[in-house]
């Protein structure tokens, strides 16, 4: 039945399911429209922060919610039918020293014409070098040679308002001192990592901030990047942040002893990062949601 705010009634989805339209109204300016938030799973962390989900938001200009500033001020027209909903999950972190331990994409979330591109995975550390992975928004770069520094891009592929942003790039090391990007998120790019001298550990880049909506009645924080980890396999230097904020779901990045914070669930944020060449994981992306509202009485 959803839940209702004033006029207005809700539904989220934190799984497939289907949206029925059994009649829509008559009569009255957009009663056959409905406002969305289309978000998808976050990228999973490895050395480098995950890129958050792609998030997609429509508003019906006559719904006096506060939207998000990605929203397209384009609501979608519904007639009286079934919609199919796809809530994509969150991508796996893993370790950039282990090639058992793969990281992934996070999956794409749908509903209608509305489609919001999973958040591309982390880079992969030395001597396991990989590229971040594109999507919704990009995963942060890892370090190596070649492909292990490349950033992914975020906005893949390509909508306006843009569903999110690049990752941030890697710090160059040596050795320990490597700091790893971090994802990017809804509204901004992953912060790169930074050097620090010996024998301190790099500063991580934060994750990029997501987005803040109020289509439930009050404000949600979603699709925020996963931080950066630091290359240090033990309690050296300064523990590296970021994720947005964790009200925008995503993860922090950790160096040292620790596992990597995932983003959080029904958020679409991305994974964050744990650097270190030990046998500590990275977090894993957070899962979509869709959310419908429309007017009712």
């Amino acid at each position: 039945a959803g839940e209702t705010s004033g006029d207005y009634r809700y539904h989220t989805f934190t799984g497939p399911g289907t949206f029925c339209v059994s009649s829509v109204g008559i009569g009255q300016p957009q009663s056959d429209q409905v406002s969305y938030i289309v978000a998808a799973g976050g990228g999973g962390g490895a050395g480098a922060g995950g890129g958050a989900g792609g998030f997609r938001e429509g508003k019906n200009s006559n719904d006096p919610y506060t939207a998000s500033p990605l929203d397209s001020t384009s609501s979608l027209t519904v007639t009286a039918s079934p919609y199919s909903i796809v809530v994509g999950a969150g991508g796996a972190g893993g370790n950039g020293w282990n090639p058992g331990a793969r990281v992934t994409d996070g999956a794409d979330s749908s509903f209608s014409t509305i489609t919001s591109t999973g958040g591309g995975e982390a880079g992969w550390n030395s001597p396991i070098t990989a590229a971040a992975g594109d999507g919704g928004s990009g995963g942060g770069a890892g370090n190596g040679p070649g492909a292990g520094g490349t950033v992914g891009s975020g906005n893949t592929p390509s909508f306006s308002p843009p569903q999110g942003n690049d990752g941030g790039t890697s710090s160059p090391g040596p050795g320990a001192n490597v700091a790893f990007g971090g994802g990017g998120g809804a509204s901004a790019v992953g912060t790169g990592g930074t050097q620090n001298p010996p024998p301190g550990a790099g500063n991580a880049g934060n994750g990029g901030a997501g987005v803040s909506s109020s289509i439930t009645a009050s404000p949600i924080g979603y699709a925020g990047g996963g931080g950066g980890g630091a290359q240090v396999c033990g309690p050296v230097g300064p523990s590296p942040t970021g994720g947005g904020t964790a009200s925008q779901g995503g993860g922090n990045g950790v160096s040292g002893t620790l596992n990597g914070i995932s983003g959080g669930c029904n958020t679409g944020g991305g994974g964050g990062g744990n650097g270190a060449p030990c046998s500590y994981t990275s977090g894993g992306g957070g899962s979509g949601v869709v959310i419908i509202r429309y007017k009712f009485q």
